[in-house]
């Protein structure tokens, strides 16, 4: 299986699943990762571990569509460099763009991604990073966790894949929740590729 990343973040996920390839847990096939500014972190980490990449700039006021066009673009052209058939997995992996129905209906059922939360508590627009945290502390909830999920067009409404849980302490902050969940991330992420490698989850 191949799959392409898109991060408009830090990229600790994307490190994650970097480490699993090296070691063996992983070896589905990363053909590049795609971010949308030149100072991302997770350029660099892409830059250090040899993983082609591409920047796709985002425009002032330009429409979503023509924006998800040029990203598109962007991974036929990581497609055509490492000559794979076929259509790759999409890999969100902090991405903090909402893809467009024209983006979507293209990778139709090969579009992943994480939310912090055990959806469907605490997703849609605007529930993000602490946003989340902050609304699971606020309702006292007593656990929380990850839900790896596929994109559809409403925001956060796709099929679940995997949900794994973490717990909720009385003293945790916005912050302390966010290490906890992220660490979950970054174990289940991988191994969901791998799983989907072997076949084991299907989309």
């Amino acid at each position: 299986m191949n799959f392409i990343v898109l991060c408009s973040s830090r990229g600790t996920t994307f490190q994650a699943t970097i480490d699993a390839m090296k070691n063996g847990k992983l070896t589905a096939k990363c053909l590049g990762i795609i971010t949308d500014k030149q100072d991302r972190e997770c350029l660099q980490k892409a830059t250090a571990n040899d993983i082609p990449s591409i920047v796709v700039d985002r425009k002032t006021d330009e429409p979503p569509e023509e924006y998800d066009m040029r990203l598109t673009a962007a991974i036929r052209t990581l497609q055509a460099r490492s000559q794979a058939s076929g259509t790759p997995v999409i890999a969100l992996m902090g991405w903090l763009h909402i893809l467009s129905p024209v983006f979507l209906m293209q990778f139709r059922s090969h579009v992943i991604n994480v939310h912090p939360s055990l959806l469907p508590k605490y997703g849609g627009k605007g529930m993000y990073g602490n946003h989340v945290h902050k609304a699971v502390l606020q309702a006292k909830e007593t656990e929380s966790g990850i839900s790896l999920h596929m994109v559809e067009q409403e925001v956060d409404t796709g099929k679940v894949l995997i949900q794994k849980t973490c717990p909720v302490y009385p003293d945790d902050s916005a912050d302390t929740l966010r290490l906890r969940v992220q660490g979950l991330e970054k174990e289940w992420y991988p191994r969901l590729l791998e799983m989907m490698e072997r076949g084991e989850v299907r989309l």
